[in-house]
């Protein structure tokens, strides 16, 4: 099987090679993919380090273009990488289609973003004095991805990277390198200069680390665990790199009385199962008020039950494969947690056997649950929901936001007072009233508060808060 390699400098290297495994089928190969060495990713740096003054002063035309080729291409070819993407991460076929989809959508607003660069011209208080206020790239940017979405999060970061004149070294998690080597391939082929792009696949231990050890590294983008989290911004500080990162959550959607049953029922659906339950905006704490918790959680029951679980690439499968067996532990060790607490095993829970050896796991839903029990409080990262009982909407919103956590927050209601309170009270980055907890358009900013996230927002206009640094400058007239 043909070995994808590193990208440094623009050469592509490596010959030691990781399997890529299909969680739907752990007998199917997706790929063979490097491991970069501590010395291999120095030399990424330093590559993307002597890159950038030339891709820093680059005319904005060519940067528009080869964001713009990468966009039709990925787009063109959604089908083809939606088939990668889900047979190596397990999501399923339509929903890995969509994140290609999305990759390019993200592309291409970036292309328009490169177009768009703007400053101001101001006067000084001082007469006959001029100042200008413009964004300058920052220089060699770090990025560090999740597997959860293997092409929408290494798209986002990339693409704003580029298009403010950066030059990028990025590591893509472990699990799941294919549709980033795919996207750095494009773009290369797109027309990018070398050394802009850097891609070095392999172990955090050992990439990762190196990266934060790394003075020559400006900036730091980074998503994952929030311990990791903590140990990037701590590395950042001792050499005074800037940092942005987008941790965990915990996620609350709240259903009052007054809210329509079949909407409720379905946002909690698609917000907590949807994707495996594996993103960070998935709800996971289902917080009802007593008027409609027994009708709705038999609804939401029955709509868990019947959820089909099955390879990523069969046409019926609802829910995909857990992303490793690793990942397939912890979820049923949390389900172990949430009986023993004394909450109620309402639906699934159980493993599934599937036409092929893989991580199946029934989507799980727990009832009678309170807010201070482990799965309550602790991301479980997997398709696992507990329901809380509470008495009106200000125990539901209190409940809500009783969590170390602040990334996305629902609310199912008919009522435009409860809406518009909950909109301005909820601790959380992003709101979402009658419609799911996880799904943000890529020209929105994305983020939390809390220990969910730290720094600038990523996407849309707002990522040029952490990919640029602010110049003021100052010109006397005659």
């Amino acid at each position: 099987m043909t070995l994808h390699q590193n990208l440094i400098g623009g050469e592509w290297v490596g010959t030691e090679g990781r399997d890529n495994i299909n969680p739907s089928n752990i007998n199917d190969v997706v790929g063979v993919y490097a491991q970069a060495s501590a010395d291999e990713t120095k030399q990424a740096i330093a590559a993307a380090k002597a890159a950038f003054p030339a891709w820093a002063r680059s005319g904005i035309l060519e940067r528009h273009a080869i964001l713009s080729k990468t966009s039709q291409e990925i787009l063109a070819r959604k089908a083809e990488l939606g088939e990668l993407l889900a047979r190596e991460e397990g999501k399923t076929l339509p929903e890995a289609i969509g994140e290609v989809t999305r990759a390019a959508q993200i592309f291409d607003f970036f292309a328009g973003e490169v177009l768009r660069l703007a400053g101001e011209i101001i006067p000084s208080v001082r007469p006959g004095v001029g100042v200008e206020i413009t964004r300058e790239p920052i220089g060699v940017v770090g990025i560090i991805t999740p597997w959860n979405f293997p092409i929408a999060i290494p798209t986002w970061k990339i693409a704003p990277a580029l298009a403010y004149g950066n030059t990028v070294v990025i590591k893509p998690a472990d699990l799941v390198p294919g549709s980033t080597w795919a996207i750095v391939d494009i773009l290369v082929r797109a027309g990018l200069p070398k050394g802009v792009l850097n891609l070095v696949m392999g172990k955090g231990s050992v990439v990762g680390q190196t990266m934060l050890e790394s003075k020559d590294v400006n900036a730091i983008t980074f998503t994952g665990s929030v311990g990791t989290g903590k140990r990037v911004a701590l590395a950042s500080i001792e050499v005074g790199r800037k940092f942005q990162l987008e941790m965990g959550g915990k996620n609350p959607t709240v259903v009052l009385d007054d809210a329509d049953l079949k909407v409720a029922v379905e946002s909690v659906a698609q917000s907590a199962f949807f994707s495996t339950g594996q993103r960070c905006t998935a709800s996971s704490r289902v917080i009802v008020t007593e008027g409609i918790h027994d009708a709705f959680v038999a609804a939401l029951g029955e709509r868990v039950r019947n959820l089909r679980v099955g390879d990523a690439l069969h046409k019926d499968t609802e829910i995909g494969p857990v992303v490793d067996a690793s990942q397939l532990k912890q979820d049923t060790d949390y389900i172990a947690i949430g009986k023993a607490e004394g909450a109620k095993l309402a639906a699934g829970g159980e493993l599934v056997k599937g036409a092929t050896e893989g991580f199946y796991l029934q989507p799980t839903l727990f009832t009678e649950a309170t807010n201070q029990m482990r799965i309550s409080r602790e991301e479980i990262f997997g398709p696992v929901a507990s329901v809380i009982r509470v008495k009106d909407y200000d125990e539901a919103l209190a409940t809500a936001n009783d969590t170390e956590f602040g990334l996305s927050a629902g609310i199912v209601t008919t009522s435009l007072k409860y809406a518009t309170h909950f909109k301005r009270n909820s601790e959380a980055g992003m709101v979402m009233v009658n419609v799911p907890t996880a799904g943000v358009d890529f020209h929105v900013p994305f983020g939390g508060r809390k220990a969910s996230s730290m720094g600038p927002r990523e996407q849309g206009k707002y990522a040029n808060e952490f990919f640029t640094v602010v110049k003021t400058a100052y010109t006397a007239a005659g």
